[in-house]
């Protein structure tokens, strides 16, 4: 059997999770069956079973309102690209809505059997817009196609099924599978190096908060910097934060950390995406992971937290309920969105909720260690990528069976 795997994002071009998701779950099938990866960028690489092909995106960006559809257009444009000579391929499986046409297109000119996972849906992102433009009404309409039209819709958790359900209300429940994301537990692993703090600015002997993840509305982060005024001004709070979705955002979070440094000086912003080790270095030693996410199918940044023996303080919302268990691995703050944006409904009472749960492990380290400890177990019991393949493959053995 040989997949086509189509996705964005792929080594060394990975800014988020479905990149990493990808990345992990490519290598681990080719174990078992050939795997024939298409993404965006110049790569092009065999090895053994696992085989890439990267396509560029367009260069040129004529003026500012372009720029933000450019990527809407790029992304059909490449989706037809990829597609011209698919040789060999038994099914084709695509991974978010910048590559969900190649699936739909795939199955139409090839017949081949279509397997969509859906890491976040568009009618749910509605702060989309502010990035892309008139190309949300674009993207939206790739995505209603495709999922419309897919033989079989992978859902990231049962939360991301759910909301499949409730975006998409005509779509058959029986064709929506439930596969988890999963982790490297031999890569992710709690480390006593902290070299990586020290040249980044964070004192090791300072307990501190972190958080890790892309200056984007749907990952929360600037709430967790509204929190931080609720929280001693001698906290030391860690934000791994870049990559932001649009300048506006990138400016508002500026505004922020500068005003919450006024009364928190030991704020350290490490304005860039971190390299493996340097971000294993950063879970392993904090005193406490916030993932403060307003919309999560999933959430693969607090496996790698919990694979690092950190506690967690997350926002109880999609996935990450199935992931974090309250009071065992660490504490789910409630959440309440605005049925139309997906913002919170009060954030001032979310950044003081936020604030409460990590103000209590902040001072006891016990506890912080029991559910480090208790993340870890949770993680090797039920989010190895071996299994996580293996279902994944079986999903395809039914699905070409049946042709």
């Amino acid at each position: 059997m040989r997949v086509g795997l189509f996705t964005r994002e792929f080594p060394p071009l990975v800014y988020g999770g479905a990149g990493v998701h990808v990345e992990y779950l490519s290598r681990e099938m080719a174990k078992s069956i050939e795997v024939e990866v298409h993404c965006w960028g110049p790569q092009h690489s065999d090895d053994g079973n696992l085989h890439v092909r990267g396509s560029e995106p367009w260069p040129e960006i004529a003026n500012e309102t372009e720029a933000k559809f450019k990527g809407a257009l790029e992304a059909l444009s490449l989706n037809l690209t990829q597609i011209k000579a698919l040789s060999g391929i038994d099914i084709v499986h695509t991974h978010t809505w910048y590559v969900a046409m190649a699936g739909f297109l795939a199955r139409k000119l090839y017949g081949m059997p279509f397997v969509m996972t859906t890491h976040s849906l568009e009618p749910l992102r509605a702060w989309k817009a502010e990035q892309l433009g008139s190309g949300y009404a674009m993207s939206s309409w790739m995505e209603n196609t495709a999922i419309h039209d897919a033989d079989a819709i992978v859902a990231v958790s049962q939360g991301a099924r759910d909301d499949i359900l409730r975006a998409y209300a005509d779509i058959d429940p029986e064709r929506i599978h439930v596969i988890y994301n999963g982790i490297d537990l031999d890569e992710y692993k709690k480390t006593a190096q902290t070299t990586a703090l020290v040249e980044h600015g964070v004192d090791p002997a300072v307990p501190y908060v972190l958080f890790v993840g892309r200056i984007t509305r749907q990952k929360g982060v600037t709430h967790l910097v509204d929190a931080i005024r609720y929280l001693p001004p001698e906290t030391q709070v860690v934000l791994c934060a870049g990559a932001p979705d649009t300048p506006e955002i990138a400016a508002e979070m500026r505004g922020k950390v500068d005003a919450a440094r006024k009364r928190h000086p030991r704020i350290v912003w490490i304005e860039k995406m971190v390299s493996m080790e340097e971000k294993i270095q950063l879970y392993s030693n904090c005193r406490v992971f916030c993932c403060p996410s307003v919309y999560e199918p999933f959430g693969i940044i607090n496996l790698e937290a919990m694979a690092c023996r950190a506690p967690v303080v997350a926002s109880s919302t999609g996935g990450i309920k199935e992931v974090v268990v309250e009071g065992e691995t660490g504490f789910l703050v409630p959440f309440t969105g605005d049925p139309v944006s997906g913002f919170p409904t009060d954030p001032d009472e979310f950044a003081r909720d936020l604030a409460s749960r990590i103000d209590i492990l902040l001072h006891d380290p016990e506890r912080c260690r029991e559910f480090g400890d208790a993340g870890r177990r949770r993680v090797e019991k039920i989010f190895s990528w071996t299994a996580i393949a293996q279902q994944t493959i079986e999903l395809y053995k039914q699905l070409t069976k049946s042709r």
